[in-house]
């Protein structure tokens, strides 16, 4: 690197963080209540402070200045000097080393140590102190990087939404047991680009991969200090970076372009679950990484009247001040950054009702939602919503703006009880196969704005969903307090795994039929990643610190027989689902619409073969139901199925319906390898806790 000047020239206050532009390195950073800001240079190991430099030019509170012949590779970090007054909310500290929020590569990581921390810890006076050591020494650095990268012809899949099939997954557990893996590659961006998983992907149907948060995080001092691990990873560093454990090398960047052009190239888009609602800061006695030494006032939402404190909606200790404008553009600018930068196809909002909560409480017109749906980048990608948090007002399942899918637990939970066998649960079932129209059917939204799902990272797996009752989470450290305590579960009779054929026989005939029910119900399915070879977390449904054998796929256990053969009808059903219309409607269906004489868009039939009267919704011990769907094709045939559920323990003959049909039974879950054939008869015989599809075509 060539000799550092004595100052810094002014450079410009756009764009924010660090830009190289050929000559040298522009710096800009966003802070309101600082009084200078410092830039700190170290040398290439991150070890040694080379240089400090003011920040020499503030603008609409925006610091900035350029360093002449500066290359990419720089490591840097802030230091910001201001009032320490936790009174106000004030915790400037120019002793601790600051990341750049909008750092897009980072050198090192956090090593825990008290120094951390911008007050005495232990002192007595707890974070109302002021903490005089250096924490660079502890602190990861962030690094001036060059984005260009050859895309080729990459081109986004740009799968339409009724035709999303959602793999939801964790990049490091997906391939940290692969034997055919170099293992240094193995939980990684690099393993991910291999031929061998995308198809799988394929060979299953999927068509978007969701990963957990890849984005820089921290491992949590509680964790560290308990031999845990921060698994899944909500506990964002840099939004603008990825983890670096998820790199061969921490400077291989390109290896996310890599496998996300590798997953283009086979049709798959990339989803990423992202964390814009907290930080890893923590609450107000947390460390001081980042935004709390930037200014802590402006980047977090603080206690009106006692800005000592920060608000908790999030349960995680602060609450991202998305209402500001310069918090809000951090957030656009980073989700920009992973559509551009690395072709991202869409994201998933961790606790996204707080994205939505203003002054006022949530909103669907609050300056988040407004600012994406209009964003002509981000407003044609994917946006997933998880419509939940603890905060006041936190349940929003349905009540999200046009334009963004939800996680539907609604959905996840009618399910489960259907099958376990739960009395009255046909009206809950019915709505739910309906893409929930009771709670989507607004503002012209779509079916597909519901993602149905029966299992995702956060509880039981599909096969844990058959085989335990309670959850088993002692590994975790919290003496199993942690985790959901009511799952509706049932473990047919033994809890755990266990010899005993007849109670193998219904978990698996379970686990068939539900995902049976998945795939034949409007909205977006969203299949857990394992689920379709019976992956198990031993019992652990809250599996965030198991960074090991419990969360990791075991492809081994995947090539047993029991294995393949879930493996293949799990495909099949989504090979049925990509191609009968009727099982993804593009329109909520009401029953209203007659497509032909005696056949309307809906209806709805006990197993007699007659239709639903008003009282027979709610015979308690009822566990039969059959849903009839139809649609009308390009060329005005009419596409029909008949959906047959039978969550009894005993099997039952379901008549069909009127008006008569030319049916072909194309799918059985007692019977997963049977052929598809013509139905003659006027009945079907539906085996316990099974589901049987039926399909018929209409000419124009």
């Amino acid at each position: 690197m060539p000799p550092i000047p004595n100052r810094l020239l002014p450079g410009r206050s756009d764009p924010l963080g660090a830009t190289w532009d050929g000559l040298g390195v522009n710096f800009a950073v966003f802070s309101a209540n600082a009084e200078r800001i410092d830039l700190c240079l170290f040398d290439p190991a991150g070890r040694r402070e080379i240089a400090r430099l003011s920040l020499p030019e503030c603008t609409d509170e925006v610091w900035h200045g350029y360093l002449p012949e500066a290359q990419p590779g720089l490591l840097y970090g802030y230091r910001a000097f201001g009032p320490y007054e936790p009174r106000r909310g004030h915790r400037f500290n120019p002793h601790k080393l600051l990341l750049d929020p909008y750092a897009r590569q980072l050198a090192g990581e956090v090593r825990w140590a008290d120094v951390l921390f911008g007050y005495r810890v232990g002192a007595g006076r707890a974070d109302l102190s002021f903490d005089r050591r250096d924490s660079a020494p502890a602190m990861p650095k962030s690094v001036v990087v060059d984005d260009s990268f050859n895309w080729g012809d990459d081109r986004p899949p740009g799968v339409p939404w009724d035709r999303t099939v959602i793999y939801e997954a964790h990049l490091r557990g997906l391939t940290m047991r692969r034997d055919d893996i170099a293992p240094r590659e193995r939980g990684t961006f690099a393993a991910l680009a291999d031929p061998r998983i995308a198809e799988h992907l394929q060979r299953l149907g999927v068509t978007a991969i969701e990963f957990l948060p890849v984005q820089a995080f921290l491992q949590d001092r509680f964790l560290v200090s308990k031999g845990l691990r921060n698994y899944w990873g909500y506990s964002t560093l840099a939004f603008f970076a990825p983890e670096p454990r998820y790199l061969v090398a921490p400077w291989m960047r390109n290896e996310v372009k890599v496998a996300v052009r590798r997953l283009h190239a086979a049709g798959i888009e990339v989803i990423l679950d992202v964390v814009y609602n907290h930080t890893c800061e923590g609450s107000e006695m947390g460390p001081t990484l980042s935004w709390r030494g930037l200014d802590n006032a402006s980047y977090y939402r603080l206690m009106p009247g006692e800005e000592r404190y920060h608000i908790n909606d999030t349960g995680t200790g602060n609450t991202l001040n998305i209402s500001h404008p310069r918090v809000l553009q951090m957030v656009m600018d980073s989700l920009r950054y992973w559509v551009r930068e690395y072709h991202v196809d869409g994201f998933r909002f961790d606790l996204g009702t707080i994205l939505g909560r203003e002054g006022t409480g949530f909103d669907q017109g609050s300056g988040f939602f407004d600012a994406v749906r209009q964003d002509p980048v981000l407003s044609r990608v994917k946006l997933i919503s998880e419509p939940w948090d603890i905060g006041p007002g936190g349940y929003q399942v349905g009540n999200h703006p046009p334009g963004f899918a939800e996680w539907n637990d609604k959905y996840r939970d009618g399910v489960r009880r259907f099958w376990r066998g739960d009395s009255g649960m046909r009206a809950e079932l019915a709505a739910r196969l309906t893409g929930s129209a009771d709670l989507f059917d607004r503002r012209r939204r779509r079916p597909w704005a519901s993602v149905n799902f029966l299992a995702s990272h956060d509880g039981f797996t599909l096969h844990d969903l058959v085989t335990y009752e309670q959850r088993h989470n002692e590994a975790n450290g919290e003496d199993n307090r942690d985790g959901h305590s009511d799952n509706h579960s049932s473990n047919w009779g033994v809890e755990g795994e266990t010899e005993d054929g007849a109670i193998n026989a219904t978990r698996v005939a379970v686990k068939r039929a539900m995902l049976a029910t998945l795939f034949a119900s409007a909205g977006t399915p969203m299949l857990l990643g394992g689920d379709e070879m019976g992956r198990t977390q031993g019992g652990n449904n809250n599996a965030y610190c198991q960074d090991n054998e419990t969360s990791w796929f075991d492809w081994a256990r995947a090539a047993t027989p029991e294995a393949e053969a879930l493996n293949r009808f799990t495909a099949r059903l989504i090979a049925l689902r990509h191609r009968l219309p009727p099982l993804r409607p593009a329109v909520f269906l009401h029953g209203g619409t007659e497509l032909r004489p005696g056949l309307n868009d809906i209806a709805w039939f006990d197993q007699h073969g007659q239709a639903m009267a008003p009282d027979a919704w709610n015979e308690p011990e009822a566990r039969t139901l059959a849903m009839r769907r139809a649609t009308v094709a390009p060329d005005g045939s009419v596409d029909v199925i008949l959906l047959l559920l039978n969550a009894d323990g005993a099997g039952h003959a379901f008549a069909l319906p009127q008006p008569r049909l030319d049916w072909r039974l194309v799918l059985s879950s007692a019977h997963p390898e049977a052929e598809e054939r013509p139905v003659p008869d006027e009945a079907v015989p539906v085996a316990p806790r099974a589901v049987a599809l039926l399909t018929a075509r209409l000419p124009p």
